[in-house]
């Protein structure tokens, strides 16, 4: 779009005609083709001296127009394929089967219930909670560290989205941490990790939570993709639709 957009506008303020040239022995003629006449407009009027500033403008036109026209095209077969193509369309031809013929073929892409399912199988062993920490529950019934945390688990839990908290993962040159949310990503199938730094204006703390990000990315897993980051202070808390954001961005 963006290179439509610039031929477009250069197109919208190109002089009226085309540009044709001959040779005349070492040095070349430009002629200016015009729909004056039959003559004019196949063999073109000589383009003088004093005139010569529409020179190139007249061949920028020609090559505006030969690009507008491959863009228009090629924008055209996106259409088609956007209107045509279907997220799911291969599930669906397995989910078209009757239940017995399911259980004979091992389809080529794993619904993501079933996927899901046994992701959430997988046992794994959290940390554990500092005698005399306050109780906080979240919707599931599952027991996390702050309001916040009790925040982002209610707002998966409300939206249908399956987590684990606390599921161990082992970063090399750092060692394994406890992510404060695992989640399956239904777009990518990959596994996302939700880190949530609550306490960003305390200086040793905001160091740590850094660190950690940095020992993320060094292992392949970068914000933005596999990683979901967010803040808070003791001035700025986390937004309900921060989240809705990110998870729209990143799992759904």
């Amino acid at each position: 779009m963006k290179i439509k957009k610039c031929v477009e506008d250069r197109l919208s303020s190109a002089p009226e005609g085309t540009l044709r040239i001959t040779n005349c022995g070492k040095r070349p003629q430009y002629m200016l083709c015009t729909g004056k006449n039959e003559k004019c407009k196949r063999q073109g009027e000589y383009i003088r001296r004093e005139n010569s500033n529409i020179v190139k403008p007249l061949a920028q036109k020609a090559y505006d127009k030969r690009i507008k026209r491959i863009v228009d095209r090629r924008l055209k077969q996106l259409e088609n394929i956007c209107n045509e193509y279907k997220d799911d369309e291969l599930l669906e031809i397995y989910n078209s089967q009757s239940d017995i013929r399911k259980n004979m073929v091992e389809p080529v892409e794993t619904p993501f219930e079933q996927r899901i399912q046994k992701w959430k199988e997988v046992p794994y062993q959290g940390k554990g909670f500092a005698e005399g920490a306050p109780v906080i529950l979240s919707k599931k019934g599952e027991r996390v560290r702050s309001k916040s945390e009790k925040i982002l688990a209610d707002t998966f839990y409300d939206m249908g989205i399956e987590y684990k908290y606390e599921c161990p993962l082992l970063l090399k040159g750092y060692g394994t941490i406890y992510p404060d949310f695992t989640l399956l990503s239904k777009r990518t199938r990959k596994e996302v990790y939700w880190e949530h730094d609550g306490r960003m204006d305390d200086p040793d703390y905001a160091d740590k939570a850094i660190r950690k990000i940095d020992s993320y990315i060094a292992n392949g897993i970068i914000p933005g993709d596999r990683l979901i980051v967010t803040y808070e202070t003791s001035n700025f808390v986390l937004r309900d639709g921060t989240v809705k954001e990110l998870i729209h961005a990143a799992i759904l």
